[in-house]
């Protein structure tokens, strides 16, 4: 399977890709646990704290039906990480020569970041159809995304940043976006209370926006 099409499976099937930042790797199976109970399977974890990649390799082995990949990839080395851990994608707030080179050769798909329509063309050249909108508030929000529907119509978006259970159908309605990123269905507060049923609550109700 090309990594376009591996990108376009993990940004389908569910219309919203949680974003995780795990600051004790013995919460990482639960919270993913959680999550895929709602319907949330593809889990984005976010390369910002150092059990970040601990985390993922426990998902991927231990939690049946997740699809794990991980965030804030900025790094070849980072790239590195992630594949010997397990994940199954990464994702990028951006892109350079050095990240783009690294993922090329990777088995990997990678999601890079876009803000402009230059950017997206940019990544359209080598290859790329499937890009992060970041961030997506203050880069544009839907009326920037619908905008430039048109004249790039090859374009399928995951936009990320500023995202809510207020306006995420905002973004979900534009037929440029598969699904958006966020941080809303698993909050700080309920990860540390261990509370998971509400988690799944949270993701079932995400996992709905669409139905």
């Amino acid at each position: 399977m090309k990594k376009n099409e591996i990108t376009r499976n993990v940004m389908t099937v569910a219309p919203v890709i949680p974003v995780i930042t795990v600051n004790d790797v013995e919460n990482a199976v639960q919270l993913a646990r959680a999550l895929v109970a709602g319907g949330l399977t593809s889990i984005e974890v976010t390369l910002r704290t150092p059990n970040a990649i601990d985390a993922i390799e426990k998902i991927a082995n231990e939690v049946e039906g997740a699809i794990v990949g991980a965030g804030t990839v900025i790094t070849p080395d980072h790239v590195k990480a992630v594949e010997k851990a397990g994940g199954h994608f990464m994702v990028s707030p951006g892109f350079a020569p050095q990240l783009l080179a690294a993922a090329d050769d990777s088995p990997l798909p990678l999601l890079p970041g876009i803000s402009s329509a230059s950017e997206a063309m940019h990544l359209g050249e080598i290859g790329y159809t499937h890009l992060k909108f970041f961030p997506a508030g203050p880069a544009g929000g839907p009326s920037y995304l619908k905008s430039i529907g048109a004249p790039l119509p090859q374009f399928n978006f995951c936009p990320t940043g500023g995202i809510n259970a207020n306006n995420a159908s905002d973004y979900l309605k534009l037929p440029n976006v598969l699904c958006v990123g966020g941080s809303w269905v698993a909050p700080s507060s309920l990860i540390e209370a261990g509370d998971w049923e509400a988690i799944t609550r949270l993701a079932s109700e995400a996992a709905a926006l669409m139905s």
